[in-house]
């Protein structure tokens, strides 16, 4: 049994087929079903159903997953903390982000951790909702995530949580004359029939901008998957936004109007790692993001 067989497996396990784990890993479909076939023997035990070209994980597949997790884990961390003997020189981070904490506070995160180390090469992908991106770091595709999470830290088994900011919303508007005159923060039931601009549901924009809905006239004018898109459509002028604080500065570049919003809802924005001991690298962000916050 090797770490190969773990990883042919566990990329099975999470595309649900040998044929999109071979993709994945950029290796011959037969090399898969052969590494899986030699894993079962040497374990002595099924780990697929096979049902014609579905594979359903036997109760033996289901209790092997989380040990061939770690095994994987613990193998990158040591070749992590060889690597790192002479100082982080060189290997690869892998970094998980929610789409708006890849603008912020992320961007800020690696140029500071560029500058200590310049020779580790760092990865990120994104996920569209907290859960997705614990679930990227669960299966071991990402080292650490970045997310947001309504109103209070992050609790999930398995993870760790550094909290690395508390965000607030702001209302985004092409021309200050679409929103109410006045001090900060804009009340929402001053904002009257405007119309909004919306992300997808499930995320701390969209439940304010849905709050904003359900107590004033303001309606939708377009509902949109990419928050990319937002703040074009703003400047477009087809609608105001909700936004987290993290966008202020990219609306500020834009030339869009930025006003704060009253309202009790609140982000709150940290690193998630899994309770196993995090490689030199990981570590390394880690002290990274706990002097950002104390900035």
């Amino acid at each position: 049994m090797d770490v190969r067989q773990m990883r042919y497996f566990l990329a099975v396990v999470d595309t649900g087929s040998v044929h999109r784990a071979a993709e994945q890993l950029f290796v011959a479909q037969p090399s898969v079903s052969q590494a899986l076939r030699g894993l079962e023997r040497e374990l002595s035990a099924e780990l697929f159903h096979r049902t014609g070209r579905r594979l359903v994980l036997t109760a033996a597949g289901r209790a092997l997953i989380e040990p061939a997790r770690d095994l994987v884990r613990s193998l990158h961390v040591a070749r992590e903390t060889v690597e790192a003997v002479d100082g982080l020189r060189g290997g690869r981070l892998l970094i998980s982000s929610m789409p708006s904490q890849a603008v912020s506070p992320l961007a800020s995160l690696i140029r500071r951790f560029r500058d200590r180390y310049p020779e580790v090469e760092i990865g990120v992908s994104t996920a569209a909702k907290a859960g997705d991106v614990a679930d990227v770091v669960r299966r071991g595709h990402a080292e650490v995530g970045v997310v947001a999470v309504p109103n209070e830290p992050l609790r999930e088994n398995g993870f760790r949580f550094e909290l690395l900011e508390v965000q607030s919303y702001l209302l985004v508007a092409r021309d200050p004359a679409e929103l109410p005159p006045g001090d900060d923060p804009v009340r929402p039931a001053d904002l009257g029939e405007l119309p909004l601009v919306i992300g997808q549901p499930g995320t701390g924009m969209r439940r304010v901008a849905d709050a904003i809905l359900s107590r004033t006239r303001c309606r939708i004018a377009v509902e949109i998957e990419h928050r990319e898109a937002l703040l074009p459509l703003v400047l477009a002028g087809v609608g105001i936004a909700v936004v987290a604080d993290s966008w202020r500065p990219l609306a500020h570049s834009a030339g869009l109007t930025v006003r704060s919003l009253d309202t009790d809802e609140s982000l709150h924005v940290g690193l998630l790692t899994t309770d196993s001991r995090p490689g030199p690298a990981t570590a390394a962000l880690l002290d990274v993001g706990r002097e950002w916050a104390r900035t």
